[in-house]
């Protein structure tokens, strides 16, 4: 192969041909996270699997909420869930899961399962593209980023990457993709640390190098460069096949599951001993525009397929884990681009309609070291909406990515800033990690702090009461859309309640929320906007 053909087609990574009983899996590589976790007096043992529902996941109907059933019922009259269906979630009256959920059900009820609610970013984009460049770079809606969190977390840790690995103390990759392609995620500012080659032809030839020299210029270097991936790519394909001939797996895994055959190959890698602490799987499939469920039996349908898929696989890797004593070391996490809109849509041919590109959705994090439990509150459902209304944002996407790093990763400031950009909620996700020292209680936090509006629908003028306690605090008017439109306040406020004027300002008349923040806390209510 010639040299041009040879540097255009590796300069988007090296690709790892499939090692795993067919499975196909991507390596990526850099020094940064290694350093990181094997430095002394940071926790080594912790892993993260990351499971991606492409497409964005229709959270409402995930995630059910009971105290709101009527007004749920009425904005999905296609496509709405029998109550007599849903799956009750102990010590819980006001909500319930998808009735194809009994997994995460068990999760739930063994105090293995962290409910994050409403999970978004204050001005949405519903491009599938956009959104999950946003989620993947930890960028603000209206930012362009050309790294990923994980990408800057990896070069804050080991920058230099890929100079001198791998090696004999860091001979495994830092990062394994299986069966998902998101880049960006591992995209450091310095290097590509998402190797891809789409031809494994060119792979085969590395083991041995490339005989020529390279020129001593910009070409030469990148060739060397490219060349220095190849050799780490071959070594880190043998050091998955190696751990998964030595890794075994216990637990009986559903057939016919694609997600859970992944997870079992990821479950036998870590107990054959590969160093990785991240992976990423994703399930596609949750865009549901039309037939999410199925005619004269809406618990089943596409959307109830998906959720099987994923709340199966879950509980039959954490019962694996379990098994192979490796259930104290892995965390987990789900994550989509975006949820669905609250009103259904009639759209469909064998199902019963579906739902729009959204806004917020709720979050699951699985593993023995969740902090049980729901964090925030039920959306709130208007009694009537139209195609345009969304569940809004109660917590941000990137507070749940800090709380991650900082109590599994043990990762402190200033690092932890640089690589989210700015400063985010710490919210109680961790029950036990050497590197925090404590889990507030967030249903106490969320009592201390309340708003009140009156009057309620907002038509010239109306005042917001804000009850808080001392500390910095935000409060933000945000759309029917999920776009944040004003910061009402942000500051520093004194303990009591403080009063603040909204003047509609020729907004739309439709259904408005009243966010406030403060530190980990936050509440989130609905206001009525009528056109004067």
């Amino acid at each position: 192969m010639k040299r041009r053909q040879f540097l255009q087609n590796t300069a988007a990574g090296v690709v790892v041909p499939s090692l795993i009983n067919g499975l196909p899996v991507q390596a990526y590589s850099n020094t940064s996270l290694l350093h990181n976790l094997f430095a002394p007096g940071v926790d080594t043992d912790h892993v993260l699997v990351l499971i991606y529902l492409g497409g964005g996941n229709d959270g409402l109907n995930t995630l059910i909420p009971l105290d709101q059933y009527a007004n749920y019922v009425s904005a999905r009259p296609n496509i709405y869930l029998n109550s007599n269906s849903l799956l009750p979630l102990n010590g819980q009256n006001k909500l319930a899961l998808h009735p194809a959920m009994k997994g995460f059900q068990t999760l739930y009820n063994e105090n293995k399962l962290n409910i994050v609610q409403s999970v978004g970013y204050p001005n949405p984009d519903y491009s599938h593209f956009r959104s999950t460049d946003i989620w993947t770079s930890g960028a603000d809606s209206n930012q362009v980023l050309s790294t990923g969190w994980l990408g800057r977390y990896l070069n804050t840790e080991y920058p230099g990457f890929p100079l001198n690995y791998p090696n004999a103390k860091d001979p495994d990759p830092l990062a394994v993709q299986v069966g998902a392609n998101l880049p960006l995620l591992f995209q450091g500012p310095n290097a590509q640390m998402s190797m891809n080659v789409s031809n494994p032809d060119i792979f085969g030839a590395w083991p041995n190098g490339i005989d020529d020299p390279a020129s001593n210029d910009n070409y030469g270097k990148e060739l060397d460069f490219i060349r220095t991936i190849g050799r780490q790519s071959k070594s880190y394909a043998d050091a998955l096949l190696n751990s998964y001939i030595k890794g075994n797996t216990i637990a009986n895994y559903p057939a016919g599951n694609y997600l859970a055959d992944i997870l079992k190959a990821i479950a036998r890698i870590i107990s054959g001993g590969l160093k990785t602490r991240l992976y990423l799987v994703s399930l596609y499939g949750f865009d549901t525009h039309s037939d999410q469920v199925m005619v004269g039996n809406k618990s089943t349908g596409v959307h109830a397929n998906l959720l099987q898929s994923l709340s199966d696989a879950v509980l039959a890797f954490q019962r694996d884990l379990e098994a192979l004593r490796l259930d104290d070391r892995v965390l987990g996490m789900t994550f989509s681009e975006f949820g669905r809109r609250i009103k259904d849509n009639v759209s469909g041919t064998n199902g019963a309609g579906g739902t729009d590109h959204g806004a917020a959705a709720p979050l699951f994090l699985f593993g023995k070291n969740v902090q049980p439990g729901i964090i925030g509150s039920n959306p709130v459902i208007p009694a009537v909406v139209n195609e345009y209304d969304n569940i809004p944002m109660q917590y941000d996407f990137r507070s749940v990515y800090n709380s991650v790093l900082q109590n599994w990763f043990c990762v402190k400031d200033p690092a932890l800033t640089e690589i989210l950009i700015k400063k985010y909620q710490d919210l109680p996700i961790v029950k036990k990690s050497n590197c925090i020292t404590d889990t507030s209680d967030l249903n106490s936090l969320n009592d201390s702090i309340d708003i009140q509006i009156y009057p309620n629908p907002l038509v010239d003028r109306t005042t917001i009461q804000a009850r808080v306690v001392d500390g910095y605090t935000i409060i933000q008017l945000i759309s029917p859309m999920g776009v944040v439109l004003k910061t009402i306040h942000k500051g520093k406020l004194n303990a009591g309640s403080h009063s603040f004027d909204l003047e509609n300002e020729q907004y739309p008349s439709g259904n408005y929320y009243v966010r406030i923040q403060q530190g980990p806390a936050q509440k989130t209510i609905p206001l009525m906007v009528l056109r004067p």
